[in-house]
């Protein structure tokens, strides 16, 4: 990697992320639409580069679960103030979906197609819909209609019949991860993520949402609701494993059902410089890779190596990694398998705690790793996340 940054390198100019939700909680009554448009008018606005010079939108969301989510991208750059003729595009790399818009619009730009991109993803779990297979062509008298619950069938990989949890019960049994260390995990994501947001830490990457009430009145939502104080040891154990019999798997310690969205502002430092703006980092490079489904989870164990070669990093070099907590002892395998002793690994607690809205937790992450390489004044992060169906993706930031 050249130190100095090049006219044609890839640099984030801001970010912005509203709370993260709890299922069915305060954030519930939005769609992931509007969850990011806010996200994004606080990125832009953050950002210093108007709206109307923004040329390309890219946004992931992974459940479509309200009437307009098929114009999700569309719809966030319209309402946030992009021009018309500014092209949208809505992408699902499952769980990696934030991380792979941020690429992507990387993408556009390496390619000369965009001066500005607005990237990022949402997600509204809450509103994902029950469905009735069928019912377009009609029900015989007497029929007995069966509800879908498309949340609960979207976390089940079809292809293996696996429920996501079990993939992780897989690597606890391939990497012996017993269940103390997973609580263990969790509760530290618990501690840090309760103490970023003490400090105002994460107020610093938030933007406050008003959510509409009856009578046309509001809330304004500015915390996440995840973090839960009082948590221990003792607690954590009592909760039982709810996929496999003498399994590590437990509310505990796996991520939050959640809501939320997450958006940043790229360009070129070239464009950058041109209109002289600040940037608060370097996109170095990224990779996605497959991985067994069976073990979806190790995926970031197979994507950081491969995205800090393209990258032309060591890993030695890396001072933070961020990681998506979905599960405690599949973020565990991945860093035996890595032989990393994660303690350069979310500093500030991850999805066990704030939880994991689908299509946005890969922008969250990236966003998260930059503002915290800003505080300590530059380094090296890498991000990256698992993803349903047996994939990984992971992204090298620097910052200066």
């Amino acid at each position: 990697m050249n130190s100095t940054p090049s006219d044609q390198d890839i640099v984030i100019i801001a970010g912005a992320r509203t709370p993260f939700g709890n299922f069915g909680g305060a954030l519930s009554p939005l769609t992931a639409t509007d969850l990011g448009v806010a996200a994004a008018a606080g990125a832009i606005l953050r950002s210093g580069v108007p709206a109307a010079s923004i040329d390309e939108v890219i946004f992931g969301n992974v459940i479509q679960s309200s009437a307009d989510a098929i114009y999700l991208a569309r719809h966030i750059g319209l309402r946030a103030g992009l021009p018309v003729s500014a092209p949208a595009l809505t992408l699902n790399r499952l769980c990696g979906s934030g991380l792979q818009a941020m690429l992507s619009g990387a993408q556009s730009l390496a390619l000369g197609q965009a001066r500005y991109v607005l990237a990022g993803g949402a997600e509204s779990m809450s509103q994902a819909p029950h469905v009735v297979r069928g019912a377009r062509s009609g029900f015989a008298l007497g029929t007995k209609v069966a509800f879908e619950d498309s949340l609960w069938e979207a976390l089940t990989d079809s292809y293996n019949g696996m429920p996501m949890a079990i993939t992780a019960e897989n690597l606890a049994a391939k990497y012996s991860v017993s269940r103390e260390e997973c609580d263990a995990f969790a509760l530290a994501s618990q501690e840090r993520a309760l103490e970023a947001q003490r400090s105002g830490y994460f107020a610093e990457e938030i933007v406050a949402v008003e959510v509409p009430g009856p009578k046309g009145t509001s809330q304004r939502i500015d915390r996440d609701e995840g973090p839960r104080e009082g948590l221990s040891m003792e607690r954590l154990a009592k909760l039982p494993a709810r996929f496999r019999k003498e399994g590590v798997v437990t509310p505990g310690n796996a991520s939050g059902i959640t809501d939320g969205a997450a958006a940043v502002v790229l360009t070129t430092v070239k464009q950058a410089r041109a209109d002289g703006l600040r940037w608060i980092g370097r996109l170095l490079g990224g990779a996605s890779v497959g991985v067994e489904p069976d073990i979806m989870g190790i995926g970031p164990a197979m994507a950081i190596p491969a995205a800090l070669q393209r990258a032309g990093i060591a890993r030695e070099r890396v001072d933070l990694v961020e990681i998506n907590e979905a599960f405690a002892p599949q973020v565990i395998a991945c860093l035996r398998d890595l032989g990393d002793d994660g303690r350069k690994l979310n500093p500030h607690g991850g999805a066990i705690a704030l939880g994991h809205p689908l299509g946005a937790s890969g922008t969250r992450i990236a966003y998260t790793a930059l503002h915290e390489l800003q505080r300590r004044g530059g380094g090296i992060a890498v991000a990256s996340a698992c993803i349903g169906g047996g994939q990984g993706i992971a992204a090298v930031f620097s910052a200066e």
